[in-house]
């Protein structure tokens, strides 16, 4: 009973804010459909159930099978056994992450289907696979976390110079969608099981973060490859004007058999290697193996919840809003509510909570986690903002956001804590949560649609990369000025 209670006041803590947040802008310079308004409510109560289910489920089903898996792959003493497992593990984990089914399912919408949801979902999951496997790799041959992402960071940068601006958007934002509820606690389990079998306890603790920063570069380097080889014109994309519903309920009824199809054949091959792990090597207690199930069928229901309530009632709500505000002739409005929902969004994140708490322990309360708080707070407000700016002058592009944050993350990489750079990389995806995958991005491409010259697919994509970026950046400045504060005192 513990568990559920804490679940939910986690979740609550980062559906509420928003729900709040939509209701005053409803009553004051915003206001929204009775209809549509009654179908958010509905849900931001089935997210709210459904993302309580999917945490619950992934405690105590998906992240002890990262462990017992990690820790299986390290006894083995193989290396090609390291690397294949990485691979398919990778792979399906990716497919069942449910912000990169919201993010795959936003794309598809907008390019009128021309770029298919499935299509985006399976290129992502297999750049993550190979890297992943590199990941792992990288663990075993303790080769340094900072020279890894310099060659991975280079090798971006180049692909990017032949990238279309719709796909670098979209790119971008697939890496930080990827790193998700489900793919960040299992990698995490599998680097600690794989890590933990090391003599070096420093080494050990090292490796224990970094896993998500590397297999999230591989979603990027996945879709620029796809954009390289697929030689796409220039795509266009506008919102989807939905028909109208016939009835407020019509929406979640339409959206659960499909959403719920979806989600059986992502988490089918999870179970699959769980019960061939289990009958080969795990040989858990019958206890531990029912316990497990019963947290993948959590997971399943919240998940189905979950992305019912995402696509039948927040998304058109967000986007609403951003398409409203942003047609007011006072602009600053849709720049200002653009800051409060990063601020609002990462204050929320109970991931962010669990980061902030692990960066405390590492340096003994050195780094206190209001500090570390109030910086990603502060970071993502911006980004966020900086994201509707651009949105708003036609002349700013992605890349020039981006080129010069990444260049500065790498070369703070030289100088910054070790530990550090593992976990401000790793924080990248954990500030690019559920919300911002459904609300934000939804949010900025109302705004594009009603802007003059903008266009929903460059600009209204490429928020969830510039928020995954701002961690980078602040967490290393962290580092450094821990490491400062160390000298000092030594």
């Amino acid at each position: 009973m513990n568990i559920i209670s804490v679940k939910l006041k986690e979740v609550l803590y980062s559906v509420l804010p928003i729900t709040v947040l939509v209701l005053i802008l409803n009553f004051t310079i915003s206001p929204i459909d009775t209809s549509l308004l009654i179908r958010f409510l509905i849900g931001a109560v089935l997210i709210i159930l459904g993302l309580t289910a999917f945490l619950i489920g992934v405690d105590i089903g998906i992240t002890p099978i990262g462990n017992n898996l990690g820790s299986t792959i390290a006894k083995t003493n193989k290396i090609w056994i390291v690397a294949f497992a990485g691979i398919i593990l990778g792979f399906f984990i990716s497919v069942a992450e449910p912000d990169l089914h919201i993010l795959a399912e936003q794309v598809s919408s907008v390019t009128s289907g021309l770029i298919s949801k499935w299509g985006i979902v399976i290129i992502v999951s297999a750049g993550i696979a190979v890297m992943l496997s590199t990941g792992l790799l990288k663990i075993v041959y303790n080769f340094p976390l900072y020279k890894l992402l310099t060659i991975l960071y280079g090798i971006i940068l180049v692909l990017a110079i032949f990238t279309t601006p719709e796909f670098l958007a979209i790119s971008f934002d697939a890496s930080g969608a990827t790193t998700g509820a489900l793919t960040v606690p299992f990698i995490l389990a599998l680097a600690i099981g794989l890590s933990k079998l090391k003599k070096n306890s420093k080494s050990s603790e090292e490796d224990s973060f970094g896993l998500v920063a590397i297999a999230s570069s591989g979603a990027i380097i996945a879709v620029m490859v796809m954009s390289i080889l697929s030689k796409t014109g220039k795509i266009t994309g506008n919102l989807a004007q939905e028909p109208a519903a016939p009835s407020i309920l019509y929406p979640f009824l339409h959206e659960f058999p499909k959403v719920a199809l979806e989600i059986s054949l992502a988490l089918l091959p999870i179970i699959l290697i769980f019960i061939i792990f289990q009958k080969a090597s795990f040989k858990l207690s019958i206890r531990t193996v029912r316990k497990i199930l019963f947290g993948i069928l959590f997971t399943f229901l919240g998940l189905v919840m979950f992305l019912v309530g995402v696509n039948a009632g927040f998304m058109d709500v967000a986007s609403t809003v951003g398409y409203k505000i942003a047609s007011l002739d006072n602009k600053a409005y849709v720049i200002i509510i653009g800051f409060i929902l990063g601020v609002v969004t990462i204050l929320a994140e109970p991931a962010v909570y669990v980061l902030t708490h692990q960066i405390e322990d590492v340096t003994s309360g050195y780094v206190g986690r209001r500090v570390v708080m109030i910086t990603l707070a502060i970071g993502v407000g911006i980004a966020v903002a900086l994201s509707i700016v651009r949105i708003l002058v036609a002349e700013l592009q992605l890349w020039q956001y981006l080129l010069p944050g990444y260049i500065i993350a790498v070369a703070m990489m030289y100088f910054a804590p070790k530990l550090f750079v593992g976990i401000a990389f790793d924080a990248g995806g954990v500030a690019s949560g559920p919300m911002t995958a459904t609300f934000i991005l939804a949010y900025a491409q109302g705004a594009a649609q009603a802007t003059k010259g903008a266009s929903v697919l460059v600009d209204g994509f490429g928020i969830i990369a510039m928020v995954a970026m701002t961690p980078l950046i602040a967490l290393q400045l962290l580092g450094l000025i821990y490491k400062v504060k160390t000298k000092k005192e030594a």
